[in-house]
């Protein structure tokens, strides 16, 4: 639920300023009204609405500088994260992520983006693993969950970039090259 409500969020379909009604949102997911107030007071306190006493819950303000923000906190992460990944990654693990990174491809050939988005995650989840540091992993789920993953395939040129640029990162696990490794993590976000 809160998902879909930051989605409506971050796409722009519901705007700063517009009132969430609970049972407007319950509606469009197929819930009750209690699970909505939870996922809007969950919501609330990622900033993503505000609670206006007696009238509900509104849209907060999410501007540019906010994606940005939220862009350049994941890459610093997920920088972090590779680069521990690539000291001391295993045969087996890579070749999982090569696996995923063909099939990732194959998803782009067939312009698949519902396919091409998931297995972006899936991507960068497995490198993640990897590096064997479940708290900051942690910390990069709190700041991913703030750009929903179908939004990464809809910036402009960024999935043509990572044809190039994941099969870079591949090669940098695989070489143990931990700079590399976190160097192309903040060129991809």
């Amino acid at each position: 639920m809160a998902s879909y409500v930051r989605e409506l969020i971050i796409s722009g379909e519901a705007r700063p300023g517009d009132f969430l009604r609970t049972e407007r949102v319950a509606e469009a997911v197929g819930v009750s009204s209690t699970p909505v107030r939870e996922g809007l007071l969950a919501l609330r306190s990622e900033g993503f609405v505000q609670l206006v006493p007696r009238r509900g819950f509104v849209v907060a303000p999410f501007t540019r500088q906010d994606v940005r923000d939220l862009f350049w906190a994941q890459a610093q992460l997920s920088g972090e994260l590779a680069a521990r990944a690539a000291r001391r990654i295993t045969a087996r693990q890579t070749a999982r992520i090569e696996e995923i990174l063909d099939r990732y491809q194959a998803a782009v050939d067939a312009d698949d983006m519902e396919r091409v988005a998931g297995l972006g995650h899936t991507f960068h989840r497995e490198i993640n693993l990897a590096a064997g540091s479940h708290r900051l992993a942690l910390l990069l789920g709190s700041v991913v969950k703030h750009l929903p993953n179908r939004f990464y395939v809809t910036i402009e040129g960024q999935v043509a970039a990572t044809r190039t640029e994941h099969p870079l990162l591949l090669d940098a696990l695989r070489r143990r090259q931990p700079l590399a490794a976190k160097g192309l993590m903040n060129i991809i976000f």
